[in-house]
């Protein structure tokens, strides 16, 4: 089937999407469709809440499908955006695939590593344009630690921390929804960016996790990274059980140290007991990002700056911790097929 991205338009006319869920985050996708990118026009919009869903749909002005299938379908509907629980993201590709459109999908990209891997071959065999929202890679802080990474010598170790409060939506603490806890859901932030900021792939790991206010997944996790090529010491944190939200990123290299809230929007270079603070523009609104990278995708071609195999490395690392939690000893990590 042909890629809607290369059929004749009218110029300058809008890609209509169809955005797939509509709640708290998928919100933020739709008012950055409809307000920061033009290029974009929301078409359709399908939500598990129906009454919720018709009612932004008509005051929207725009089509509303009950059952996510029809919007999929929908001819009007060029490109879809996947704002859902991962437990969809399969079904969700395959249709995506059937019918041949570009695909913005939210991580992470899939429950389990072998849904994972099923979806990127997918995507790579019907040839869709594909960006995976694995949105940190637009963050202000992460884009200028990561400039200024390489200029500091080789990397001798990196630590990433996210905190969070509790949750309040519900389903994340259903194992049959979510698929895990703050591994799956949080972790794979912080597993993408150090595949990211090093360059290095990630080959074992050694985890614990703690259960402080959820009841079925965890919501807190300690854990050690090994890289391939690379002797850099790397640990990777996270809690959702704290009234205080944070995203720390600090990297010791050689001839200095480099280290950042990528929550808190500040970066300082340290050098012996000297801290200079690296002077930041304003905090890039990370989604907004996002949907502007798949604009850019589908009219312009780009290769994406970040695609279903992050994705599914991200959820290979988060499974080989939750495989290393539950042994208590080092776990490997699973590799993807080229």
């Amino acid at each position: 089937m042909s890629d809607p991205a290369t059929q004749p338009r009218r110029r300058g006319a809008p890609f209509p999407v169809g955005l797939i869920g509509a709640g708290k985050h998928g919100l933020r996708y739709l008012n950055h469709i409809r307000a920061d990118v033009p290029q974009l026009r929301l078409a359709a919009l399908s939500r598990r809440d129906v009454a919720r869903g018709a009612a932004q749909a008509r005051d929207l002005e725009i089509a509303f499908h009950a059952d996510w299938r029809d919007l999929v379908a929908d001819p009007a509907v060029d490109g879809v955006v996947a704002v859902v629980p991962p437990s969809l993201h399969r079904p969700i590709v395959e249709a995506v695939a059937e019918q041949g459109k570009a695909l913005l999908i939210e991580k992470p990209l899939a429950t389990t590593g072998s849904d994972a891997a099923a979806i990127v071959r997918r995507i790579r065999s019907a040839g869709l344009p594909c960006l995976m929202a694995h949105t940190l890679r637009w963050n202000t802080v992460v884009t200028s630690l990561r400039e200024r990474l390489h200029t500091l010598g080789p990397l001798r170790a990196l630590v990433v921390n996210q905190r969070f409060e509790p949750s309040p939506l519900d389903w994340l603490d259903q194992p049959e929804l979510s698929g895990g806890g703050i591994l799956l859901h949080t972790g794979v932030h912080s597993f993408d960016l150090v595949r990211w900021l090093t360059g290095c792939e990630v080959t074992r790991v050694w985890c614990r996790t703690a259960r402080a206010v959820t009841v079925s997944t965890e919501d807190n996790f300690l854990a050690t990274l090994d890289l391939e090529g690379s002797d850099a010491l790397v640990a990777i944190g996270g809690s959702r059980a704290t009234a205080g939200r944070s995203g720390l990123v600090d990297a010791a290299c050689r001839d200095g140290q480099i280290l950042g809230d990528h929550q808190q929007h500040w970066l300082h270079t340290v050098r012996g007991l000297e801290r200079t603070p690296v002077e930041l523009g304003p905090a890039a609104p990370t989604v907004r990002e996002a949907v502007a990278a798949f604009a850019r995708l589908v009219l312009a071609h780009e290769s994406p700056p970040v695609g279903p195999a992050d994705g599914a490395r991200a959820v290979f690392i988060a499974e080989a911790c939750m495989r290393s939690a539950a042994a208590g000893i080092p776990m490997p990590v699973e590799r993807l097929d080229a």
